[in-house]
């Protein structure tokens, strides 16, 4: 019976043999009969430029800003099940969506003991206080939740001291008071917007012994000029005269007590006493209203021409209050600061729709939820967008229409306001995912700034599928322009490969995307609507971070009809199918070539003489940008060679992860020790004048005055390596794969 057996189980193997030689033959795919590979579909992205409606749009904004939503406040948390629900819809749903959250360190100011601004006359008595709230204009301003203007993580104190006006708190600015000749130690600072950070300028008045900072909003920097109550909303769209600026005057981004590792549980946390990045000194903000009964009382001598505003008086330096002013010319500024830290529980919410050829390759799309009151504009115009493409595509997907190559996730970040965090400890958790796996992060902020043009951010290699999407899409208004056309009368530039163009801006660390361009080398993007330069001189949207931000606001001033935030819905969803769904990804790396010819002109023509003088070469720089140059243009012509036949999905997929890895080649995380996150050579904060290689511009502006074979000049010659390392890097990932 054994052998039976062991035949029985011989001749069943060979007859399975057989059959899977035979399933095998007619599995495998023959080239002729082989189904296209999934590409970008045009009647799928018709339907979906068709199905994006600027009315559910509108409706979507008057929810989310229907009350203040602070980060961690409970209307912060309803926000996310409202998301989670919108998700989870069985009609319009995502695969899935979850919340996830950290305990962070945020920044309040006290219920019990508001912060306060006095002037306290010469016997010690207050003789005049300021605004502790902002005017109720709309009866969206007095609410139980609408918190006090505050200078985030400021620290807790009383300082009083004469008054001095200093411009916009830069070090110049101090310096130039010091030159005046007026005594800074012990005094309390006027600053406006502007300029430089909110904290930079309580780091730069700490250095000259100043003992508070005041900080305001001047009409000619916001409201054209215009500060009358008749002037300013709710009549129009300038901010009222007791509008403040609320604001995060944190360093750094991310969580404070966990730099780069995730607010998780497990996670080691740095002492309180041994945090870094907050303002050294008490700081408050004011209203204008309130500064010019500051400011157009103070004595000394007159400001320069540059630091004047439109307060309606001439701007004179102090210290302290003239003889014949509103108060007693030896009166004192008392700033009150009663601001507490405390750890507080912030979410994430995301929802993901799988790819069906590639779900291990995500295009990502987010926005922040949490706001500082109201927050119509800053940030809910954009979520209002998020919400609606996401209903749009998951409409699409639950009827089985549609699924895309590769996994689209959308984010909503939790406590931006306080320094990016939600986004940050996201790339924090998932760091290695991310970078592994993440083709592209699409930032929709504050949605629209105005409603004259497109205006996008980002790194060169998103440049040609922003310019794609936004030639087939029409702009909003009379006429028959597209986005692009319309666009680039606004702002444009001469590209030597392409003629005159839209010019994209570069990402600084002004929202979420920051984390995901310096501190993952993720190629980035940032979409608004914004004004006609033209016809304002306004910094930013008069209302931003105030308690006038509201619903009304965006829909009888920014954007009647809500055209302008259908314009950015299409283009975000445009960019986001042409991401997640085309064979070849639309990510342009020969783009950069002009960046890069353009940082090497400006340190030949402004640096090569002064580098010459200290025996440093720019060869080696030079010989690098040729050599990414020649490759980039090698990888197009290799590409564009393949679009023509029917490439192996095998080799596309190389490609493409060329394109989409190239971005981490710029990273050196030891390149800029003076600065947290910050690893991209390309894009971090540049100090020095000279439109270059940041770390090369900085280190040169700093060595300039100092002797050959300083530590200073060998900095220079650092940073020159790294730059020269990550382009001869970059070059060598464009190169065909096989290629060692």
């Amino acid at each position: 019976m054994q052998w039976t057996k062991v035949l029985g189980l011989g001749l069943g193997a060979a007859a399975l043999l057989g059959l899977g030689i035979i399933l095998g033959h007619f599995a495998i795919p023959k080239k002729a009969n082989s189904p296209a590979p999934q590409d970008l579909d045009l009647e799928i992205l018709e339907t979906v430029m068709e199905q994006l409606d600027a009315h559910r749009i509108r409706e979507n904004l008057r929810e989310l800003s229907r009350e203040p939503h602070l980060a961690s406040s409970p209307r912060d948390e309803d926000l996310v099940q409202l998301l989670l629900q919108r998700w989870k819809d069985p009609e319009s749903g995502l695969d899935s969506a979850e919340a996830s959250t950290y305990e962070v360190l945020l920044s309040f100011p006290s219920q019990e003991q508001p912060n306060v601004v006095d002037i306290v006359g010469p016997t010690g008595g207050i003789i005049h206080s300021c605004h502790r709230t902002e005017e109720n204009v709309t009866g969206e301003q007095g609410g139980p939740d609408v918190v006090q203007p505050y200078a985030a993580y400021a620290p807790s104190g009383t300082p009083q001291g004469l008054l001095v006006y200093a411009n916009r708190g830069a070090e110049e600015d101090f310096k130039e008071l010091q030159t005046q000749g007026i005594k800074l130690e012990g005094t309390i600072a006027l600053t406006r917007y502007g300029g430089v950070g909110r904290g930079a300028k309580a780091v730069n008045a700490a250095k000259h012994g100043i003992a508070g900072v005041l900080v305001y909003t001047d009409p000619a920097d916001i409201n054209d000029g215009l500060s009358s109550p008749d002037e300013t909303f709710p009549n129009s769209w300038y901010l009222p005269p007791s509008g403040v600026e609320r604001g995060s005057y944190y360093e750094y981004f991310g969580d404070p007590l966990t730099p780069y590792l995730p607010a998780v549980p497990s996670s080691f946390r740095v002492d309180l006493a041994n945090v870094s990045g907050f303002p050294p000194i008490p700081t408050q903000p004011i209203g204008f209203q309130d500064a010019r009964d500051l400011l157009c009382n103070l004595n000394g001598t007159l400001a320069p021409a540059t630091w004047q505003g439109a307060l309606g008086c001439h701007y004179r330096l102090g210290p302290g209050f003239r003889a014949d002013g509103d108060f007693p010319a030896d009166s004192q500024v008392n700033v009150s600061v009663y601001n507490r830290l405390e750890l507080r529980n912030s979410s994430n919410v995301l929802g993901i729709i799988r790819g069906a050829v590639e779900p291990d390759r995500y295009v990502l799309y987010g926005n922040h939820r949490d706001s500082w009151v109201h927050g119509a504009v800053d940030p809910s115009s954009g979520t209002a967008i998020l919400l609606e493409l996401s209903r749009v595509l998951g409409t699409l997907l639950k009827k089985g229409t549609w699924r895309p190559r590769r996994s689209i996730v959308f984010a909503s970040w939790g406590a931006e306001e306080f320094g990016l965090i939600g986004s940050t400890e996201f790339t924090e958790e998932f760091f290695n995912k991310l970078q592994e796996r993440t083709v592209a992060y699409i930032n929709v902020d504050i949605s629209v700034f105005a409603n004259a043009t497109l205006r996008v951010q980002g790194t060169p290699p998103v440049q040609s599928v922003v310019f794609s999407a936004t030639k087939e899409i029409r702009s909003p208004g009379p006429g028959d322009l597209s986005i692009y056309d319309n666009w680039i009368r606004y702002f444009n530039r001469s590209s030597p490969v392409y003629g005159l163009v839209p010019s994209l801006g570069s990402l600084g660390a002004g929202s979420d995307y920051a984390p995901f361009i310096h501190f993952l080398g993720i190629s980035s993007m940032d979409i608004a609507y914004t004004y006609d330069r033209s016809k304002t001189s306004a910094r930013i949207y008069p209302t931003y971070h105030t308690a006038f931000d509201t619903f009304d606001y965006v829909d009888k001033f920014l954007d009647p009809g809500f055209s302008s935030h259908q314009a950015v819905a299409r283009t975000a969803g445009s960019v986001i199918l042409r991401l997640s769904d085309s064979f070849f990804l639309p990510l342009k790396v020969s783009d950069y070539s002009e960046t890069l010819r353009s940082f090497l002109q400006a340190a030949q023509q402004d640096l090569g003489a002064l580098l010459e003088q200290h025996s440093i070469s720019l060869g080696p720089l030079v010989t690098a940008v040729e050599k990414f140059e020649a490759e980039a243009a090698a990888l197009g012509q290799r590409i564009s060679t393949l679009q023509k036949g029917s490439p192996d999905p095998l080799q596309v997929r190389m490609l493409n992860d060329q394109l989409m890895l190239l971005e981490r080649t710029f990273l050196n995380p030891r390149a800029f020790p003076e600065e947290r996150y910050y690893s991209h050579v390309l894009w971090a904060p540049r100090t020095g004048s000279v439109v270059t290689f940041p770390g090369l511009s900085n280190a040169c502006s700093r060595a300039r005055d100092t002797a050959s074979g300083s530590e200073a000049w060998a900095e220079v010659q650092r940073q020159l390596s790294i730059v020269v390392t990550a382009l001869e890097s970059a070059a060598a990932t464009l190169r065909p794969v096989a290629d060692l």
